[in-house]
């Protein structure tokens, strides 16, 4: 699916706007208190860096400290279980990316209910995955070079994972099936390792974030086949998309979402839609995204609710279809 949201930008801002004229004079009080922001993943990594950077300057809009809490584990789902069972009073909000979407098929069970238990607040950025291979081993460098030794070569080429069921998984499962090939798919624990085997040699290719492959890219360790989004990234301009290179409706755009606990006063969510869309529109913020490949989105609350009923039937078909688990 298209993000439509890269260029609703102004439009989410205004309803948020028109929305906060509306708000109560009963809840004219809040924020009142520090906001908690939950990372459900460990510090350094893009959802983290998203959440601190937007938080600062939400923080000055509220008048009120927004404190980032990291709350890694079974793959963001500790920290979501945790942000579903807290307080709707608006002091308590979480990030997250297309694991709110795709953790419902891949656990089969979840200890929270990701449309039931959460209220959307809004979109927040997308962060491009880098189909790449190790420059020095020469292997197929493009999309159809890549396809064509695949399809002569059944379970030859390998490509790396952050885990089972991560965007870069899906990925390369995505490309797979609609390129009608077959890989081996390597998972690791975590990016990191998973990186450190590519440019050693052990594995061939890798869907990774844009965030962490374009050092190598740039220092020409690593070579960029195609970007796994539907648009072209600004990061990496001159690296076609997937669907561009010749797999036809190839998109996987790997996004990050705010979110409260359900029954949050609705007021108190539009006041933080406005907040986070009218910080995604400042140029200092969509600079320091840029550093890590993010490209700002914003949209409604509406727009998100939709998005994620969208992601969940399309990856939810995809995981049933190729049997993937957790574990």
């Amino acid at each position: 699916m298209r993000l439509p949201f890269l260029r609703n930008l102004a439009v989410g801002a205004a309803c948020a706007l028109a929305t906060l004229a509306a708000v109560p004079a009963a809840h004219a009080a809040w924020p009142d208190k520090p906001i908690r922001w939950v990372v459900p993943f460990p510090a350094g990594g893009a959802m983290d860096n998203i959440a601190r950077t937007l938080g600062e300057e939400m923080s000055a809009s509220l008048g009120q400290a927004i404190v980032v809490e990291n709350r890694p584990g079974a793959g963001g789902n500790i920290g979501a279980e945790m942000v579903a069972r807290s307080p709707a009073d608006g002091y308590t909000l979480i990030i997250v990316a297309n694991g709110m979407a795709v953790n419902p098929a891949l656990y089969g069970r979840l200890n929270y209910d990701p449309v039931k238990d959460f209220a959307p607040v809004s979109l927040l950025a997308v962060v491009p995955n880098v189909l790449v291979t190790n420059k020095a081993r020469k292997l197929p460098a493009t999309v159809p070079d890549l396809i064509a030794a695949a399809r002569a070569n059944p379970d030859k080429y390998t490509y790396a994972s952050a885990g089972n069921g991560t965007s870069i998984h899906l990925a390369g499962e995505l490309f797979t099936s609609l390129a009608d090939v077959r890989m081996l798919h390597v998972p690791y624990k975590g990016s990191g390792p998973a990186m450190t085997d590519l440019l050693g040699g052990q594995v061939d290719y890798m869907f990774d974030s844009i965030t962490s492959a374009k050092p190598h890219i740039d220092s020409g360790k690593l070579t960029a086949i195609a970007v796994t989004t539907a648009r072209r990234s600004t990061t990496l301009p001159n690296v076609p998309t997937m669907a561009e290179a010749g797999v036809k409706g190839y998109d996987l755009s790997p996004w990050f979402a705010a979110f409260v606990p359900a029954r949050t006063p609705p007021e108190v969510i539009a006041r933080l839609n406005q907040a986070m869309v009218a910080a995604l529109a400042r140029p200092s913020v969509r600079t320091r995204l840029a550093g890590i490949g993010a490209e700002p989105i914003g949209s409604t609350p509406a727009q998100l609710g939709k998005h994620l009923a969208e992601e969940t039937q399309k990856w939810g078909k995809l995981i049933r279809e190729r049997g993937i688990h957790a574990d």
